[in-house]
């Protein structure tokens, strides 16, 4: 029989699969926002109409503001903002498989950082041999610096996502993800109304993408994100990112037929071996410690 702490990874394990499901479906949202609207101002309103849905569901007007640990909260939502405005900023210079690869240099530091036990490091490294070999490399002849920049400073907006996520916040992880993505919103928002596109955002049909997209990029995603994030370690989570565009490249499989080379399929099996081991070996790790204690 698995013990809680067994179940509790597993469950992080299938709320990450989820998150990622959820991203992968809104691109075609995304596509639509980014023809008709600047960068920042889609990034600006996913969140805010992700934090208002969110404020909505579970009642913000319930929570002791004496009791919330703001210097957690504006972290968590300065990382949010910058991981999402950044990352999209890149996506306008660089092909979407060379901006991931980038990025992903945040939460595998983050990994990498917290590895202690020799299999962390053999993990770590099977996941960033993973995604060498999702690197697109036939179009890395031209590369956009600025572009590169974006990406990887939304990558280290990432791993303070990471981090700041696991800080206590002294409200509850669904509040903590509705407080993060208001303060997020309200970083970016000033940015927006000097775009002078805000007026076009409710115009039909765009406010219902807008809606779409808050929804399956940010609401969902990050809520889902929290709950892992307090039952993993920042090495798990880090290794379990890795996960994010094999899931992408699966979903093109199945649902767009997409043909995929044998360096794809390699890569696949390699991240999905580095996500199985982390979750294993960080399972062990931890009952050793309990039995120790006990």
């Amino acid at each position: 029989m698995s013990s809680p702490s067994q179940k509790s990874q597993l469950h992080a394990l299938g709320f990450l699969i989820l998150a990622m499901l959820s991203v992968q479906s809104s691109a075609s949202l995304a596509k639509v926002l980014f023809q008709n609207f600047p960068v920042l101002t889609v990034s600006a309103m996913r969140l805010c109409i992700g934090a208002f849905i969110l404020a909505f569901i579970f009642q913000i007007w319930k929570i002791n503001f004496s009791q919330v640990r703001w210097k957690a909260i504006l972290s968590y939502g300065f990382a949010l903002a910058g991981m999402n405005a950044l990352f999209y900023l890149s996506l306008e210079r660089l092909p979407i498989g060379i901006a991931v690869a980038f990025e992903f240099i945040g939460p595998l530091s983050v990994a990498l950082y917290h590895a202690k036990q020799k299999y962390d490091f053999v993990w770590v490294t099977f996941a960033i041999i993973g995604l060498i070999l999702l690197f697109p490399f036939n179009q890395a002849h031209s590369l956009d610096w600025i572009g590169v920049l974006f990406a990887m400073s939304a990558g280290a907006c990432w791993a303070l996502y990471i981090i700041a996520g696991q800080k206590p916040s002294g409200i509850s992880g669904n509040h903590t993800v509705c407080l993060g993505m208001t303060v997020g919103a309200c970083i970016l928002l000033p940015i927006t109304f000097f775009s002078g596109s805000i007026g076009q955002v409710i115009e039909l049909p765009y406010f219902f993408y807008f809606i779409g997209l808050a929804v399956l990029a940010s609401a969902l995603p990050f809520s889902l994100e929290m709950l892992a994030l307090r039952n993993l370690t920042p090495l798990s989570f880090g290794t379990l990112m890795s996960l994010e565009p094999a899931v992408a490249a699966l979903s093109g499989f199945i649902f767009l037929s997409e043909y995929l080379l044998w360096n794809q399929w390699l890569a696949l099996a390699t991240i999905i071996t580095a996500s199985v081991g982390c979750t294993i070996t960080t399972q062990r790790a931890r009952q050793q410690r309990e039995k120790t204690v006990s």
